[in-house]
């Protein structure tokens, strides 16, 4: 029983909006339907007594007046007695069995009751499908007269499934208005969701529209200024320690250069420019969360990425830029040549070289820095975008690393409007893709 409802759930469409859908249109489709087979049957059972009804006193008055005319006039007045279910015939019809529907003796004796004793008749079934019978009786000159009956319901109207493909588009529309109405909130939710910034300066949600989506909208909002709050604390409590330790640290230089020359004093000093090169590092990634601060300014990529390799390879270094994007882009200048030229930094540090390239993609642009360095295990390479993670072997602190740079650059591409992804690359090394949206064709 378990791995049939498993199975059946798994039938199921994967959305809430679809299977909100599913639901809401079978219940209204099911209620249509049996709206409309009660109303057929209320329909079939009205046409039914009422063609009882006027059997029998359309038969009284029509024998009646056929026994009172001349026989020579009977037969032009039948198509005057007509009726869509019944007709009459001048003889003695058609033999046939006896009648098979309660429905129809009952009509039999109905039409019975109300001729009397005078005319006795007699009725017997012609076809089954669709039902048919004649009752047979005789005049008072006895000529014999034949009352066929076909039974059968009223005709629906030619304008009802006109009517009913109105009132199904209608439940479809109505459907739709209730499933967008209760979704929007919880797709509002995710894209909010998506776009938290630990800063606090991603989008707040709305607070409008029904008491639960206020109450949630309100709820997250106050979780993203907690989250805001609380990375504010611990980025000031960082940025404060690491300046407050450069000062004691530039003392102990100065100190340990006035010592004489020797393995312990050069040991000491290398130790501490490494502290004064984390310092910095811890300064840096504290300043990171702020980036947003900066105002977004419009730029020539092309001419923007020339001028930061330029640098790079002014001082020496081998950086190399491939392709060309052709492309205005929104962004905050600063926090994307920091993001850039800390993944170039990466690169050459455990590398030697990078290579940064240039593609489109739609209406993006994809910028790849990469190296032929020893790569990173597919394991960690989401831990490495975290503080103060190094990996042990070639990228560790002996070859210069911190642990800060991959992190300051992670947490600065929500704020230029990018989307920093690490990949190993074919053959060797490490890729770093980053993704820019807003951009616009020269």
């Amino acid at each position: 029983m378990n791995t049939a409802l498993r199975r059946g759930w798994r039938l199921l469409p994967r959305t809430i909006a679809a299977r909100l859908y599913l639901v809401l249109f079978a219940g209204l489709l099911t209620a249509h339907a049996l709206s409309f087979a009660l109303l057929f049957y209320e329909r079939y059972q009205a046409a039914t007594s009422m063609l009882m009804s006027n059997l029998e006193q359309d038969v009284t008055v029509a024998v009646a007046i056929l026994d009172r005319i001349p026989a020579q006039e009977r037969a032009d007045w039948l198509p005057r007695l007509k009726r869509r279910t019944f007709h009459y015939l001048l003889g003695p019809g058609q033999d046939g069995a006896a009648l098979a529907s309660d429905e129809a003796r009952e009509f039999v004796a109905r039409v019975g009751a109300a001729l009397g004793p005078r005319y006795p008749v007699r009725a017997n079934a012609v076809s089954a499908g669709p039902e048919r019978f004649q009752i047979h009786l005789r005049l008072s000159d006895g000529e014999p007269v034949t009352v066929e009956v076909q039974p059968s319901a009223m005709p629906i109207a030619r304008w009802l499934p006109y009517v009913l493909a109105a009132q199904l588009a209608l439940l479809l529309v109505c459907t739709w208005g209730a499933v967008r109405l209760a979704t929007r909130p919880l797709a509002q939710l995710a894209r909010a969701a998506e776009s938290l910034s630990p800063g606090g300066l991603g989008p707040r949600l709305q607070e409008t529209g029904p008491v639960e989506v206020v109450g949630a909208a309100a709820a997250f909002n106050a979780m993203q200024d907690r989250i805001a709050q609380y990375t504010q604390e611990r980025l000031q409590i960082l940025a404060s320690i690491s300046h407050d330790l450069q000062t004691p640290i530039t003392r102990m230089k100065l100190r340990c250069e006035a010592m004489e020359e020797g393995g312990q004093r050069d040991k000491t000093l290398d130790d501490l420019g490494e502290m004064e090169r984390l310092v910095r590092e811890g300064i840096a990634y504290a300043r990171s969360a702020h980036g947003a601060a900066e105002t977004p300014l419009r730029i020539d990529l092309d001419a923007f990425l020339q001028s930061l390799v330029y640098d790079y390879q002014d001082t020496g270094r081998a950086v190399s830029l491939g392709g060309r994007s052709g492309r205005l882009l929104v962004t905050r200048p600063n926090a994307l040549r920091r993001i850039l030229a800390n993944l170039i930094d990466n690169a050459l540090a455990y590398a030697g070289s990078a290579e940064l390239e240039l593609a489109r993609d739609g209406d993006a642009v994809l910028l790849r820095v990469a190296d032929r360095g020893p790569g990173i295990p597919e394991d960690r390479l989401e831990q490495v975008t975290q503080p103060f993670y190094r990996l042990e072997g070639s990228r560790n602190r002996d070859s210069g690393g911190t642990g800060l740079g991959l992190a300051i650059a992670q947490q600065l591409a929500p704020s230029a409007g990018a989307r920093l992804r690490l990949r190993n690359r074919d053959g060797g090394g490490l890729e770093a893709l980053v993704r820019l949206d807003d951009v616009a064709a020269v």
